[in-house]
């Protein structure tokens, strides 16, 4: 499939990396609790860092959560009621496209996460 084809081409890129594993828990605790797709950029987060996933995967994953985390997007997160909207779509198509790589694991460590929140 087409599709397919072309989300496993997807460029891995160190900088996207480098972002999120510098500031993804600070912006994540922040809205912990208060955006439903929290739990989904968590089990993200856990499936990229992980040795396992393969590199396609990764690179969609941390591009998705570099763009939630990052102070420059579509919509300002200021913005109340619309500003998280723009991060909830790329979380939501992030998720979709390596569903296959998200594991119950990195789903757990999502769910311990928010136990200690």
């Amino acid at each position: 499939m087409p599709a397919e084809i072309a989300v496993e081409n997807f460029k891995y890129s160190e900088k996207n990396e480098q972002l999120v594993k510098k500031s993804f828990w600070s912006k994540t605790r922040k809205f912990a609790g208060k955006i439903p797709f929290t739990k989904d950029a968590v089990a993200m987060y856990y499936c990229a860092i992980d040795a396992k996933t393969p590199l396609w995967a990764k690179g969609i994953a941390f591009g998705a959560l570099a763009y939630f985390i990052s102070p420059i997007d579509a919509i300002p997160d200021a913005l109340i009621g619309l500003g998280l909207t723009d991060d909830a779509a790329i979380i939501a198509a992030g998720v979709r496209a390596i569903a296959g790589q998200v594991t119950e694991e990195h789903r757990q460590k999502s769910e311990e996460f928010f136990e200690k929140e």
